[in-house]
């Protein structure tokens, strides 16, 4: 059963899956920290090439099924018209201005 987007525990978690499902970039954007990071697979990535690349040209789409650690970690059902549907899974480092600095994803 899908979590709706606003009842997520983390706020700043919950303003980057809204951002995402709005197609958002400048509310993305101004939900990360200053030289924010992240990591698909277990490889570190280029965050600007990525999130345009996996999320806003290709139309990326989350359906939140779980959430853990606070709403720090979900699972989730991501799509895109690139690679289509898959199960993921997503873990957040949020600083405590609540600024996202780190967020990871891999297949799950």
């Amino acid at each position: 059963m899908t979590i709706q987007t606003t009842r997520l525990r983390d706020p700043a978690v919950r303003a980057f899956v809204a951002a995402v499902n709005a197609h958002d970039r400048q509310a993305f954007m101004e939900l990360l920290a200053p030289g924010a990071t992240m990591a698909d697979d277990g490889s570190d990535r280029d965050l600007d090439d990525w999130i345009d690349r996996e999320i806003f040209s290709t139309h990326g789409h989350m359906e939140v099924d779980r959430e853990s650690n606070g709403g720090r970690a979900l699972i989730a059902r991501y799509s895109n018209d690139t690679w289509g549907e898959m199960r993921t899974r997503w873990t957040f480092t949020v600083e405590d201005d609540g600024k996202i600095s780190r967020f990871e994803t891999e297949q799950a």
